[in-house]
């Protein structure tokens, strides 16, 4: 599993931006909680391209059962959408809905994402 640790001020937090390894099952979310804490963190961000296309179909349930897990593990996760064409009307519907919230937003850059997880912390 590739990934960054990235450390700002005193805000630590996991980047996995590679679409060579994608989330693709429900049973990989442990895989990527092992990391925060192994890391010390509850902070993760996907760039889009680490996420499977099944993660943005909502009829598959990935991304209810993933970000469930996540929550329940009080793991707070931004999602950097650098091809908005992946989203379907569904998933943009689930994207405002989420970005009232502070457990799952999505972002256009890294930067918004970092201020964001600095506010949380």
């Amino acid at each position: 599993m590739n990934y960054e640790v990235i450390k700002k001020e005193d805000l630590v937090y996991i980047v996995f931006d590679s679409n060579e390894e994608q989330l693709k099952r429900e049973e990989e979310a442990t895989d990527y909680i092992s990391k925060c804490w192994e890391n010390d963190t509850n902070y993760l961000v996907f760039y889009d391209k680490a996420l499977s296309d099944d993660f943005f179909n909502l009829k598959t349930r990935l991304a209810g059962m993933v970000l469930q897990k996540f929550m329940n593990y009080k793991i707070k996760v931004g999602v950097i959408i650098e091809n908005e064409d992946r989203l379907n009307d569904r998933f943009r519907e689930m994207i405002l809905e989420s970005n009232k919230g502070n457990d799952f937003r999505t972002f256009k850059d890294i930067t918004e994402t970092e201020e964001w997880l600095l506010k949380l912390r």
